[in-house]
């Protein structure tokens, strides 16, 4: 057991029970316990599994490459419209936990065997998301927005086209791009945090800045 990992559980003001539990089930399947992006992770020769997180509605067990994954029980959920590989179990409440206990280690088995196989998602290029006629514009328009994107990182640069290529009206797709060009401009990802300290910190609220 990592104490990183003790101390973070010891620490948690709601779903410590159910994360508890799913971390006892986890240990059982013989994966190692580090910690990492601030959550319990969970590696296998050194290749990472699955992590644990907990949210305001419900905790979770993220498996990195739950896209590969059978899903015999169709319980496995697509976090965002830009997550591509990873998949979630959600749970509410304990009992959740206990239910499914044993379909979370054959999902949690299967996992492994997805890494031991080297199995990987081919992953969409930029190339294969829409750029909405609103953005070809702007692009056409402001060349230097159109280097700052470009010179977005792949992955900034698919969320940004998700998210201004879903409303149906070109107006809300013109203010959805006119809100975010700042935040292109200075490099950072549509959800990343601006508060100065780290760009890989989603939807922060500026309460670690200090």
């Amino acid at each position: 057991m990592n104490p990183k990992v003790e101390e973070f559980l010891n620490n948690l003001n709601q779903w410590k029970e159910e994360l508890i539990r799913l971390r006892e089930l986890i240990l059982d399947c013989g994966l190692e316990e580090e910690f990492k992006w601030m959550h319990p992770c969970y590696t296998y020769k050194g290749k990472n599994i699955l992590l644990i997180h907990g949210f305001k509605n419900y905790c979770a067990l993220l498996f990195n490459k739950g896209a590969l994954l059978q899903d015999s029980k169709q319980i496995l959920i697509q976090q965002t419209e830009n997550t591509q590989s990873a998949r979630q179990i959600r749970f509410t409440n304990l009992a959740q936990v206990e239910e499914k206990q044993s379909i979370i280690k054959q999902y949690i088995l299967e996992a492994v065997e997805v890494e031991n196989l080297g199995l990987k998602l081919k992953a969409k290029k930029v190339t294969d998301f829409e750029t909405p006629d609103e953005l070809k514009q702007k692009f056409k328009e402001n060349p230097a927005f159109k280097k700052a994107f470009k010179g977005l990182t792949p992955g900034r640069q698919k969320g940004y086209l998700l998210h201004f290529s879903k409303p149906k009206q070109s107006k809300t797709r013109i203010s959805r791009i006119d809100k975010n060009t700042d935040r292109i401009f200075e490099g950072y990802g549509l959800n990343d945090c601006t508060c100065g300290r780290s760009k890989r910190m989603p939807n922060c609220d500026g309460s670690h800045k200090n």
